[in-house]
């Protein structure tokens, strides 16, 4: 899955830009408070992707 796509999936769902980290950036859920590091690659492994993707957004 590409990057930019990973983004807007879970920005869709609410969650934010905390800060940058080195090779990584940390998104959090507000609503829920968990927070996940974002790979700062152009790809990212499908089931690392949807492993985020179901963190920051169950509930």
């Amino acid at each position: 899955m590409k990057r930019k796509d990973l983004i807007k999936i879970i920005e869709k769902h609410g969650c934010i830009l905390i800060r940058h980290g080195g090779k990584h950036n940390i998104y959090q859920n507000p609503d829920t408070g968990i927070s996940q590091p974002i790979p700062r690659q152009k790809e990212i492994n499908e089931r690392l992707a949807k492993k985020i993707i179901k963190d920051l957004t169950d509930n």
